[in-house]
């Protein structure tokens, strides 16, 4: 990372956003996104935070909400979450000397020029994506990642900053009375219990921690919290953001609307989520030698519980949805236990390769070679259509019907897939 400037960039209210970009009738209203199931609130829109609703509220507690102040409800879009977020990061690129995506709504992205080119720079990345893209966003620029995150939550609270807080252009006095109010908690990497015997030093702010001692700081905690301090103090110590583990395994894991008790609809759950998993391999170009399935009755049930789980190590790197179908169903045949009521269940794969490997020698491999020609060239055909009109163009047995199965995901208040489905686009009347 060379010596430029540091900014964070953050889409505001990024599910809410979304939303609203395509539906002008939830602007300035209070709005809410829900987790999976419709079980509680995931995003809010700042009108729905006035109004006291905050993050982890169940649905049922604020359901009344809707008649009574004009609630607007969505069930959580993730096709059209994650479309949007990689229309923004890639215009986003387009802009920095180095891009670094952090979350799905977040980025570093490294700035050339002097401070007032760089607070030009940012402006123009705000307006270019409200134009293109259609979200609101905050840019905070400073010397740091740490600084960065900082300025970006100032510019999110100080609306008179028109959304960029360029951290070295603010008045010092103005800068150390906000670090002397923000609590220590919100310095990125400062959790609640860090926080807590943070406190318990005296370290209540961020000023405290940038004023502390980097030493006694190691001793009582790590090198990382170490490292926060001396960025606070404008010394770049965090560099390009590790790669995540996610992206060494795709998963597809979701909650059931209604548990899941047989066999057969057990088979339906592994072959449909093997399929899902295989089809973003295919589109990400990749290729899994580990394939994990598995599944759970509630946590908070009461009586026998059981979360069966299982891996299969594949002949070689593939992404056959065929295969991967098949092995999903196998492997979960014989752990779970019929008539009880199983209320997620996942498949998830890792082991992940560019290409696929050469096959290994099965000893007791009495298959016919036409049947696997046949099958390889069903997956060929299943990957392409699927990669050309969406995953859910085509499937193989119940990921092929065209009404989802009973116990699949509940989404009431699902929107369209504006950006990824054709028969979902907005429609323009003259």
């Amino acid at each position: 990372m060379s010596a430029d400037h540091v900014s964070l960039v953050d889409v505001n209210n990024f599910y809410v956003s979304c939303e609203r970009a395509f539906d002008y009738s939830l602007r300035n209203r209070p709005v809410v996104v829900l987790s999976n199931n419709d079980g509680c609130v995931v995003a809010r829109s700042q009108e729905a935070k006035d109004l006291g609703i905050a993050t982890g509220e169940p649905f049922f507690k604020i359901q009344r909400l809707m008649d009574s102040h004009n609630l607007a409800v969505r069930s959580s879009n993730y096709e059209l979450y994650g479309d949007m977020s990689a229309r923004v990061m890639e215009l986003l690129g387009r802009y920095g000397t180095w891009h670094e995506v952090y979350s799905i709504d977040e980025s570093f992205i490294g700035l050339e020029g002097n401070l007032e080119q760089a607070r030009s720079t940012a402006a123009q990345i705000r307006k270019a994506i409200d134009k293109t893209i259609g979200v609101p966003l905050c840019v905070g620029v400073s010397t740091t990642k740490t600084l960065a995150k900082l300025a970006n939550h100032i510019a999110k609270h100080n609306p008179g900053l028109g959304g960029v807080c360029v951290q070295q252009l603010m008045d010092q006095q103005v800068l150390d009375n906000i670090l002397s109010r923000v609590p220590v908690t919100d310095v990125w990497g400062v959790g609640r219990k860090s926080g807590a015997k943070l406190a318990s030093m005296g370290i209540e702010t961020i000023a405290d921690l940038r004023d502390a001692d980097p030493l006694v700081i190691r001793k009582k905690f790590s090198v990382v919290m170490q490292r926060t301090v001396f960025e606070l103090n404008g010394q770049r110590c965090i560099g390009p953001v590790e790669e995540r583990a996610d992206r060494g395994q795709v998963m597809f894991t979701r909650s059931f609307s209604t548990p899941v008790r047989t066999r057969e609809a057990m088979e339906e759950v592994m072959s449909i989520y093997a399929q899902k998993a295989a089809s973003r391999l295919a589109s990400e170009g990749r290729y899994a030698s580990l394939l994990t399935v598995t599944a759970g009755t509630s946590r908070f049930a009461q009586g026998e519980s059981s979360f069966p789980s299982a891996q299969v190590r594949l002949p070689r790197p593939t992404r056959d949805p065929i295969l991967l179908s098949k092995l999903a169903i196998a492997a979960m045949a014989d752990l779970m236990h019929p008539g009880m009521d199983y209320v997620r269940g996942g498949v998830i794969l890792s082991g992940l390769s560019d290409s696929p490997g050469e096959k290994q020698l099965d000893l007791f491999d009495l298959g016919d070679d036409h049947d696997e020609e046949e099958q390889k060239n069903v997956s060929s055909v299943v990957q392409d259509i699927s990669a050309r009109f969406g995953a859910k163009s085509i499937g193989l047995g119940p990921a092929g019907m065209a009404q989802s199965p009973s116990w699949t995901m509940k989404r009431e208040h699902i929107s369209q897939r504006y950006t990824t489905e054709w028969d979902e686009l907005l429609e323009v009347r003259a």
